[in-house]
């Protein structure tokens, strides 16, 4: 038995709408989230709701305290190696998106430090508050970039931000030739 034409289009119809539903559903083989690539960056607010900050000097004239930065997550983003060049002998910048909230009204970012050791990296990122504040306690997210000093080869590699561990690796693209 042969099924009828309407039925076979509708088929088709169907697993062409599915097929194309299916290639719109997210980043593409190869293509990573924007949070994920090397140098991208939201101005203002990203689509998260974080607002992006930079460091912005103190006033001379008040009194703070200082405190480590809350943070959420760190994500460690690579350049890419170049295509023409074996992966090998190569070494790359690397960055670090870090996202997190103040717990209050008054506290900002004041800094960001770090240190190298081969392939661990220690970075403190620190925010102030000005001493005697009364400050409205509201969650302020935020999103911060760093970029870590020096270049990075493959490897396997332990960030360590304010005291928490955050081990990353810096792969060679596929087919690359070592």
């Amino acid at each position: 038995m042969v099924p009828a034409r309407s039925t076979v289009v509708a088929r088709a119809v169907v697993l062409g709408l599915v097929l194309g539903m299916a290639a719109c559903s997210g980043p593409r083989p190869g293509e990573q989230p924007p949070d994920e690539r090397f140098g991208h960056r939201y101005e203002g607010e990203g689509p998260d709701g974080r607002r992006t900050l930079t460091l912005a000097p103190p006033d001379s004239a008040t009194s703070y305290f200082f405190y480590p930065a809350p943070f959420d997550t760190a994500v460690v983003r690579a350049a890419a190696f170049s295509p023409e060049l074996p992966v090998e002998g190569q070494a790359v910048p690397v960055e670090v998106l870090v996202k997190g909230a103040f717990p209050d009204a008054c506290s900002v970012l004041h800094g960001v430090a770090q240190q190298r050791t081969g392939h661990l990296i220690d970075l403190t990122l620190e925010m102030r508050k000005p001493e005697g504040a009364i400050c409205a306690s509201v969650r302020r997210p935020y999103r911060f970039y760093v970029e870590l000093d020096g270049t990075y080869g493959v490897g396997h590699y332990t960030l360590t931000l304010n005291g928490r561990a955050v081990p990353f690796e810096i792969r060679a693209p596929e087919g690359a030739s070592r």
